[in-house]
């Protein structure tokens, strides 16, 4: 018996495919833990609830849902004492942190993985004092967030989030904002800040190499300009020399913690939830929890682009103080 006890949230929402699924989990699982307790979320918060509060009195957590399910139990399994070891059994639309993990997208599947045991410490992210597991958003990603049509979403998955960003770019409108990281402060205008821990966001893999939820930082990106093109190449994690040579229209950079202010108090998107608001404090949260994963990526990294060396195809990965946006914004020093 490898398990003492563990504690399998699931979310009443998966869907009937997935709720299939989760027969053949229990029994999976059922030679490797001792005492297994089953958590139904029902309302928003219980998911958060059943992890802080009872965490603790196990030695494994196995969270079966979307990406919204994973980030409500992480915001209480991460202050349980002490911390279960947790397993993502992905069973959302996107199920971006599962990915990142490198877990297969079947829950069964996903299930033989925690039997493989290959448990890693993980970074986490904290921004305004609630925990997030793949990214946080300001602007467009957040508006995208906002505009997707529950029906649609219901219907269509993921294609259901590509129609919401055709819909948001037409209504993209740039902000003022300052944003204060490790090495310096930018003061500049953008459609998009995203913030990512994670590799996968909307099914897409991000452009940035290195493990990124083990190496203790955080990757910032600022976009000035809204389009079609520009949104499909970051979406789809392609190649962005082009537009950071360009005129500056994209911005990268890593750091452990930052602050972002905003003219007006602009809505943040938390791993797809958006109920917080600028200014953001953000820091990364080093080995935080452990997780299970998937095989091992090839070596070399998860993905190229953005990162590891801190070039951009030869290009350094951060303009100059100089050659950053002159455009004044409302801030005062």
């Amino acid at each position: 018996m490898r398990w003492k006890s563990a504690m399998l949230v699931y979310n009443s929402k998966a869907g009937k495919e997935k709720a299939a699924q989760l027969g053949d989990t229990v029994a999976a699982l059922a030679g490797e833990v001792g005492e297994l307790t089953l958590v139904q979320t029902q309302e928003p918060g219980d998911g958060e609830k059943a992890c802080r509060e009872r965490g603790g009195d196990h030695e494994l957590l196995l969270v079966l849902g979307g990406d919204g399910t994973v980030h409500e139990c992480i915001n209480g399994a991460a202050f349980a004492d002490p911390a279960p070891a947790v397993a993502v059994l992905p069973g959302g639309t996107c199920n971006d942190f599962a990915r990142t993990l490198r877990l297969p997208l079947q829950v069964g599947r996903a299930a033989e993985e925690v039997l493989a045991g290959r448990l890693k410490e993980t970074d986490l992210g904290s921004v305004n004092g609630r925990v997030f597991t793949n990214f946080v958003g300001i602007g467009l990603i957040t508006d995208t967030s906002e505009n997707i049509d529950s029906d649609q979403k219901e219907r269509m998955g993921k294609l259901s989030y590509f129609l919401s960003t055709l819909r948001t770019l037409r209504q993209a409108e740039p902000f003022a904002f300052r944003l204060t990281h490790d090495e310096g402060t930018i003061d500049s205008e953008a459609v998009m800040i995203l913030v990512a821990n994670g590799r996968s966001l909307g099914t897409a893999k991000l452009p940035f190499a290195g493990e990124g939820v083990q190496d203790g930082l955080l990757d910032v990106l600022i976009v000035r300009e809204a389009g079609l093109s520009l949104a499909w190449q970051v979406i789809n994690g392609g190649d962005l020399t082009d537009y950071r040579a360009g005129g500056g229209v994209i911005e990268y950079l890593q750091t452990a913690s930052l602050r972002v202010e905003t003219d007006e108090p602009k809505r943040i998107d938390s791993d797809g939830e958006v109920y917080l608001e600028t200014p953001a404090e953000i820091s990364v949260l080093p080995s935080k929890l452990r997780f299970f994963y998937g095989p091992e990526a090839p070596s070399g990294g998860l993905l190229g682009g953005l990162g590891g060396s801190g070039k951009v195809d030869g290009e350094t990965r951060t303009k100059t103080a100089g050659e950053r946006d002159s455009r004044r914004n409302t801030f005062e020093d």
